[in-house]
């Protein structure tokens, strides 16, 4: 189908799972997703452990190959956007999954001790994990508008982070089998990214181009927002998605010497959490301006790191004991900043965006947060060694820094076109 920018009420102010259902794309787009993120959940988190203990590749080895993969998968985002901005919305979801696809395919091929094809797998599983972000807000923005398209993008980050968890827990169920398991759950994961293509591509959405506007000076209308502040921003703002899986379980472990019940405890959390929470929190947030939410977010993620440094920097030796249950009650805060921003974030991106620009948009946006995933666990890594402050106190300010840029940032004109004068607040 064809989708045109009808406009729709501004305000979600109520859940209405039908509405929220039919603006994420409809029933058999939502299987789609829930079949590509289990498929993401089953392998993501074991792809270096594949290469190490499967294919006896060296850690340093497979790191590099992981990292390149992801570093080249950025690199096609610009692609992406242009081909989003010629129309395609479910075609290029499809292929974001169906490229995943022949990365699982060759990862299954790949022979022992043989580096280069399964650095080509990272590669093709870089790229169609950098693509899938733009594809999928792109596709929500044409279906839905203003407030409800926002509900839409929040639903589907948290089915999204329930398949992921799912399959996660389902991929270390299946450890105990050793290598064979291992390669099992590279296949599996194949046949689901092959099944949600063929579901994600039966949507057939396509977004129908505007005419040109003659009378924009030299093409400033459709110019792309330059957004400098908020993507540099959001390049510090992605690293609390990293803080539950690389930082709290390094602290944990290195610096508190806590069990590791705690950091697979946290992490459990931070998952529920964003399921339970993050359509009724964004929902709860709609009746402020989107950049005023993102502004918050970024207070509050500076509020839990602030409240690290705390708790880490008095909870070594004797403290130890209370020290762990206090940075699981700090993580509650870190979580709710995450689904804050989560919430706000794209869809402040969505609204900056002039229709006919919207795929080149998203991916500059989704470039940054690639960026940001990519090097925040080495910067982690590499502050912690120098204590608590180094880490959660060069975080916390970076962040309010951030926040703060978020928030005096000013939009040149770019409310979204598809609804007017309804939904300027953005």
């Amino acid at each position: 189908m064809t989708a045109t920018s009808t406009p729709a009420p501004a305000t979600t102010r109520t859940l209405r799972p039908r509405a929220v259902l039919r603006a994420s794309g409809g029933p058999r787009y939502a299987v789609a997703l829930a079949v590509d993120a289990l498929g993401t959940g089953l392998l993501r988190p074991f792809l270096l452990l594949y290469g190490v203990t499967v294919l006896g590749l060296s850690a340093s080895a497979t790191g590099l190959a992981m990292t390149a993969g992801i570093v080249i998968g950025l690199l096609s985002t610009p692609a992406v956007g242009r081909w989003l901005d010629r129309g395609a919305r479910s075609t290029v979801v499809a292929a974001s999954m169906l490229v995943r696809v022949l990365g699982a395919a060759v990862l299954v091929a790949t022979p022992a001790g043989r580096v280069w094809p399964f650095a080509a797998a990272a590669l093709l599983l870089g790229i169609g994990n950098q693509a899938w972000p733009a594809a999928h807000a792109a596709l929500v923005a044409t279906l839905s508008h203003g407030r409800e398209r926002d509900t839409a993008l929040a639903a589907a980050r948290a089915l999204r982070n329930a398949g992921l968890g799912v399959g996660a827990l389902l991929a270390m169920a299946c450890l105990a089998g050793g290598t064979s398991a291992l390669r099992a759950l590279a296949a599996l994961t194949g046949l689901a990214y092959l099944a949600a293509a063929g579901l994600a591509w039966s949507v057939r959405v396509r977004a129908e181009r505007e005419p040109a506007r003659p009378a924009a000076p030299a093409g400033r209308e459709d110019a792309p927002p330059r957004m400098r502040a908020l993507l540099a921003a959001n390049v510090v703002y992605v690293f609390c998605l990293n803080v539950p899986e690389i930082a709290l379980p390094l602290v944990l472990l290195t610096q508190l010497h806590a069990s590791p019940v705690w950091s697979a405890a946290i992490f459990v959390a931070n998952t529920v959490l964003v399921v339970a929470l993050q359509v009724p929190v964004t929902v709860l947030m709609s009746r402020y301006a989107r950049r005023t939410a993102l502004a918050v977010a970024g207070a509050v993620l500076a509020a839990s790191y602030a409240g690290f440094l705390a708790v880490t920097s008095l909870g070594g030796g004797e403290g130890g004991d209370w020290a762990a249950p206090a940075v699981a009650a700090v993580s509650v805060v870190c979580t709710l900043g995450e689904i804050v921003y989560a919430g706000s974030a794209t869809a402040l991106v969505t609204a900056l965006a002039p229709p006919r620009v919207l795929g080149r948009t998203l991916a500059r946006f989704e470039f940054s947060t690639g960026f940001g995933l990519a090097v925040s666990p080495a910067a982690i890594t590499a502050l912690a060694p120098h204590g608590p402050a180094a880490l959660w106190g060069t975080l916390a300010g970076a962040t309010l820094l951030s926040a703060g840029a978020v928030a005096a940032e000013r939009d040149r004109g770019t409310p979204d076109r598809g609804l007017r004068h309804r939904d300027r607040r953005v």
